[in-house]
């Protein structure tokens, strides 16, 4: 019988946030902010979390210090996002970890009985399964839960590729979930965007 898969959260916060004005991962969300709130959100689910910064690491690091993460620093974060999706899932393998919870710091983190929900998924799902990606609202989002393949899959990608590259190219091992919650399809860009959000429009 397989060993069950561990798991590492991975949290990618080494964007510059160029339409935002400030970064994104110091925003204002729940108890504290973007960052803190999506390291607490995968802790309870995973062995670490790892969060990759990038130019931001002096003011990204106390708030993962405080929170009992680990930072590793994407030294090229102008290469965009799939260069620190890289890195941080080096870094998951490189922690004695074979799987992955994923998600974005401009995302406000989903309700912990959402995350739960997609890791059981995973598990549950027959052996082709690489990866659960949640949707909502005929969207796809994140967290993305996956497995030893598709971080294989992910890591042997040309630095050129995109995630979204990836997994259309392994679509046949991709399970997608339709959750209740709206928070896995919202994506904070702008201040207008931030504005609905502490409204509470996520539409």
């Amino acid at each position: 019988m397989p060993l069950a898969p561990s798991f590492a959260g991975v949290v990618l916060a080494a964007g510059a946030s160029s339409r935002m004005g400030r970064d994104k991962a110091l925003l204002p969300w729940r108890d504290g902010t973007f960052l803190s709130a999506a390291i607490r959100a995968l802790q309870p689910l995973t062995d670490l979390v790892i969060v990759v910064v990038g130019r931001n690491e002096a003011d990204l690091t106390p708030v993962i210090n405080t929170n009992a993460a680990f930072a590793v620093v994407n030294g090229n974060p102008d290469r965009g996002q799939f260069s620190s999706l890289q890195i941080g899932l080096q870094e998951v393998l490189n922690r004695g970890r074979d799987a992955a919870i994923v998600t974005l710091v401009d995302r406000p983190a989903p309700s912990l009985a959402t995350i739960d929900q997609l890791k059981r998924e995973f598990l549950a799902s027959p052996d082709p399964t690489w990866a659960v990606i949640p949707e909502h609202g005929g969207k796809h989002g994140h967290p993305i839960v996956i497995g030893r393949e598709m971080i294989g899959a992910f890591l042997n990608a040309p630095t050129s590729s995109s995630a979204r590259d990836v997994e259309h190219a392994a679509q046949e091992h991709v399970r997608y979930l339709a959750v209740d919650d709206p928070l896995v399809a919202v994506d904070i860009d702008t201040p207008e965007d931030l504005k609905q959000l502490q409204a509470g429009s996520t539409s």
